[in-house]
């Protein structure tokens, strides 16, 4: 195969194909460097195409919260008191920019997650 950039789903599985072929090349030889091409194209080409949105940020913060077995206890060191944490869950209250510097720095939860937009209860009155 020919490296060249992808531009329809045709290119996109000769890529993948000669990927996996590849995918057991050793680095700094002349297949590891094609390997490493190829995925920057596959890369790029997904971005464009299969990219998935960024989850909601109460849906994050429940993710996060069930996947590491926390409380909403364990929120409030990031978000305030027990009332603010079940507020901000039920979506009465949005989050404050502080709320998500805590959440991120103490969570990890990825701040581009955490700063968009969303329903809230108040939009729905």
């Amino acid at each position: 195969m020919e490296i060249k950039p992808i531009k329809n789903e045709a290119d996109y599985q000769a890529a993948l194909e000669e990927i996996e072929r590849l995918f057991d090349a050793a680095p700094d030889t002349r297949e590891g460097d094609r390997l490493e091409v190829l995925s920057t194209l596959v890369d790029a080409y997904e971005e464009k195409y299969y990219s998935l949105p960024l989850p909601n940020p109460i849906e994050a913060i429940l993710y996060h919260m069930e996947s590491r077995g926390l409380s909403r206890r364990d929120l409030e060191p990031h978000i305030g008191s027990r009332a603010r944490v079940s507020e901000v869950l039920n979506r009465k209250r949005p989050l404050t920019m502080e709320m998500i510097r805590n959440l991120h720095s103490g969570l990890g939860i990825p701040a581009e997650v955490l700063i968009q937009p969303y329903p809230t209860l108040k939009d729905a009155a």
